[in-house]
């Protein structure tokens, strides 16, 4: 398997990862919760989040790295984004096999990261992130799965998502949830998803 890229400054990606071999890497909702809090402490000040979606046995993630490496690392020639998802996720799985007595890979080798090259398809990466868990059979709708930015994006609590960038993609609360009840053209996509209908 080659190198993926590293995750550039400023630059849009669509993140994704799976449970090696299909296995759930969410068993509960503790482990949710946990992913969550570890994500706020990896990623949350090395990038900007507009949307997530946690499952059973995959994620997906629609980010924005930042411009420059949080105040306690600008000093390194060493920062890497991309190694700050790899924490998380290994900080995510050695906790896992600890609590539930496992051994070996939780995840698929690397996480994929497919760069998002224009604007134009922001809003619509954020409805399929949304609508995963449909898909995928988890709910009869997405609104009803709790593991997604959903309802944080159309709520009005606070939240470290960067949602007036998400709004104004769609032009408000109102349009963000009319948005999603339309049908999304997915081979438009494809160059910015990965396959995942067989998870």
């Amino acid at each position: 398997m080659s190198k993926p890229p590293q995750l550039q400054p400023g630059s849009y990606y669509h993140i994704y990862h799976r449970g090696n071999n299909r296995e759930h890497i969410f068993r509960e909702e503790r482990n949710y919760r946990y992913f969550l809090d570890l994500y706020t402490r990896h990623i949350y000040p090395i990038a900007d989040t507009f949307a997530y979606c946690l499952m059973r046995n995959h994620l997906h993630l629609l980010v924005r790295m930042k411009a420059a490496p949080p105040p306690d690392q600008q000093a390194s020639k060493l920062f890497k984004p991309s190694q700050s998802f790899a924490n998380l996720f290994n900080a995510y799985a050695k906790a896992i096999n600890k609590a539930y007595g496992r051994s070996g890979s939780l995840f698929q080798e690397r996480f994929g990261r497919i760069e998002v090259t224009t604007e134009r398809y922001l809003a619509t990466l954020v409805v399929y992130i949304h609508r995963n868990p449909q898909k995928h059979g988890f709910v009869t709708h997405y609104s009803e799965w709790p593991w997604s930015s959903y309802h944080t994006l159309c709520g009005h609590q606070e939240t470290k998502l960067d949602r007036a960038s998400v709004l104004s993609w769609f032009g408000g609360q109102s349009q963000l949830i009319a948005f999603h009840h339309e049908v999304i053209d997915e081979q438009a996509l494809s160059v910015f998803i990965d396959e995942d209908g067989d998870l």
